[in-house]
């Protein structure tokens, strides 16, 4: 059987907390090297990387963290917005001590990276765009973002482990073996936290809401990502809800130092989903291979 624990067997990780000027970050961490942070979604928590971890440690020293505001770091009172997530990254770099480091974001981290890269470019070695991109949905993708608005709106309020499993299905191509009850337990204890549910409505409704809304054309154009020069991987799905591929093909045109993988067998976590082909195709590029 697998589970979280046994993906991450055979790695030195450990679950640490930093002081991101002032706010208590937690992550899972392991390996040595030069630093790869890997950034969760809207909603999410360092769990989502799991299968990933052991892998890139061999490589790198790598973060996984929760962003502020998820899983068990500090919810301070900020809007939530691109911008506050994009600051929040900046010091975690200053608390463990990193000039520079690799960003891996999934969805809404791969947003926030590419944000952070636009604001200190000089800071970012390498970028991954995984499910995600500075680029406004088309009328498919806002619909199936209002999707899971809706859904995140149920998980949030007042959380039920099922409501939590509908919110987790969205992500995957195969939701019956993908989503498992560790997993949802896992979120489960996280929103159950006090008042942890009503800071992850807060951030659903700004950055999902954002999405949908017809304020983000004009925050996401083809000028911010021809402005994101350090090499990059758009890493997508056939199946991505939200941002489909078509739309993440003309996106990838527009980054002046860019390559595209695209995998068949997922949806919006293909780090989950289909770790082996992720972990080999995210390692060799990192690794200019």
């Amino acid at each position: 059987m697998e589970t979280i624990w046994t993906e991450l067997m055979g790695s030195e990780f450990r679950v640490s907390f930093y002081d991101a000027k002032g706010v208590r970050t937690r992550c899972i961490e392991a390996g040595s090297g030069k630093p790869l942070i890997f950034l969760h979604g809207t909603g999410g928590h360092a769990e989502a990387y799991a299968r990933n971890v052991a892998a890139h440690a061999e490589h790198f020293h790598v973060y996984s963290l929760d962003m502020v505001g998820h899983g068990y770091t500090d919810a301070p009172a900020l809007d939530y917005g691109f911008e506050d997530f994009a600051g929040f990254i900046g010091d975690f770099l200053d608390a463990i001590g990193a000039k520079k480091a690799y960003l891996s974001g999934e969805s809404l981290g791969a947003m926030v990276a590419s944000v952070f890269a636009l604001k200190a470019p000089e800071r970012v070695e390498k970028l991954v765009l995984n499910t995600g991109m500075l680029i406004p949905p088309n009328e498919k993708g806002r619909q199936e973002l209002i999707d899971v608005l809706e859904r995140s709106r149920a998980a949030s309020g007042a959380p039920t482990r099922e409501a939590v499993r509908k919110r987790l299905e969205w992500l995957m191509l195969d939701p019956q073996k993908s989503v498992t009850d560790e997993l949802v337990e896992v979120r489960y204890r996280i929103y159950s936290q006090p008042g942890r549910a009503a800071v992850m409505r807060k951030i659903s409704d700004r950055i999902l809401g954002d999405l949908v809304a017809p304020e983000f054309a004009e925050y996401a154009t083809p000028s911010k990502l021809k402005q994101l020069a350090c090499p990059t991987l758009v890493l997508w799905t056939e199946h991505n809800p939200g941002q489909p591929l078509e739309l993440a093909r003309e996106g990838e045109q527009m980054l002046p130092n860019s390559q595209m993988h695209v995998m068949k067998n997922s949806a919006h976590w293909p780090q989950w989903e289909e770790p082996d082909e992720f972990n080999r195709v995210h390692i060799a590029f990192l690794l200019g291979k």
